[in-house]
């Protein structure tokens, strides 16, 4: 037994992170080699690295956390010059909303109480506590970070619109319109909780890049695309934090812009053997597909919002 307080240190970050060693053989290739990662992951050698959806759900929790914690804490603006203010948290449904988190917190917290002196498991209870806590935060910062015009929020040009599937979306935009603070709060908190939709939106557009070749199949590609997500979040969390300072915001700034196309071609390279003219192709591709990818997401973020 090692009665150090590393070894203390280490015993948390194991049952926290349930990740051991083998993050540290991980995150290298992850950030250098993702092909090679992929590749190896793909034909079974997964003892020795975290799997991809693992290291994916933990890189969200930690992207949200820092993203939360860059935040701005002002909750309440004066209007501007050019015609615009910053909302304030005083709509009734936005308190009710931030009312009912709250209550769950409290119940979540008096059942993790009741499981222990029961004797049973609380990691699931303490999961959904841990998000609905970091929830609570974004509704504390949603209302002095989102501007609207001042006016009316009624738009004649579509009340006049007329397709199926009209009323519900003009009514949606009304709600948005009169609540904006609200709205902010459901897609960042959207944002978190639908992450993994991702994975399933980006699977397709990579199929596409070699459908006539059969030895790849849809699990080959989710691997590809979960660890290239993970990979993608973690260098934005980096890049965050380097942008947060002003001896290093270069330098983030630099990596956030030049280095993910590099690390796509290195990863498609390496995953499916391909040439380099072959890669550089696919990976000009996969760019656009990308930016594909996430408008499709940030579709599905504001339409869970706005209903």
């Amino acid at each position: 037994m090692h009665r150090t307080i590393g070894a203390f240190g280490h015993d948390i970050l194991h049952s926290v992170l349930h990740f051991d060693g083998k993050i540290w053989r991980t995150l290298p290739l992850l950030f250098w080699n993702p092909g090679e990662l992929t590749r190896r992951y793909v034909h079974g050698e997964r003892a020795k690295f975290v799997s991809p959806l693992a290291l994916f759900l933990f890189t969200v929790f930690l992207t949200f956390a820092v993203v939360n914690q860059l935040m701005p804490d002002d909750t309440g603006m004066s209007g501007a010059d050019d015609g615009s203010l910053q909302v304030t948290i005083d709509s009734p449904d936005f308190a009710l909303e931030r009312q009912k988190l709250q209550t769950k917190i409290t119940r979540l917290e008096n059942e993790i109480i009741d499981a222990r002196d029961a004797g049973k498991p609380t990691a699931a209870l303490e999961e959904q506590l841990s998000s609905d806590k970091l929830g609570l935060r974004f509704m504390g910062t949603a209302a002095g970070t989102f501007g609207a015009n001042k006016g009316k929020t009624d738009n004649p040009s579509l009340r006049d619109t007329d397709f199926p599937g009209a009323a519900a979306l003009i009514k949606a935009a009304e709600t948005a319109t009169k609540n904006p603070q609200l709205l902010l709060y459901k897609m960042q908190s959207n944002a978190y909780k639908y992450s993994w939709a991702l994975i399933p939106i980006s699977v397709p557009f990579v199929w596409l890049l070699f459908f006539w070749r059969r030895q790849y199949k849809m699990f080959d590609h989710a691997v590809f695309v979960t660890y290239s997500l993970t990979f993608i979040m973690q260098l934005g969390v980096i890049c965050t934090l380097l942008i947060s300072f002003p001896q290093t915001e270069v330098i983030g700034g630099l990596l956030l812009s030049l280095y993910p196309p590099i690390h796509m071609y290195r990863q498609l390279r390496g995953a499916y053997q391909t040439s380099r003219f072959s890669a550089f192709l696919r990976m000009c591709l996969l760019s656009v597909f990308a930016i594909t990818a996430l408008t499709l997401f940030a579709v599905l973020v504001i339409t869970i919002g706005v209903t």
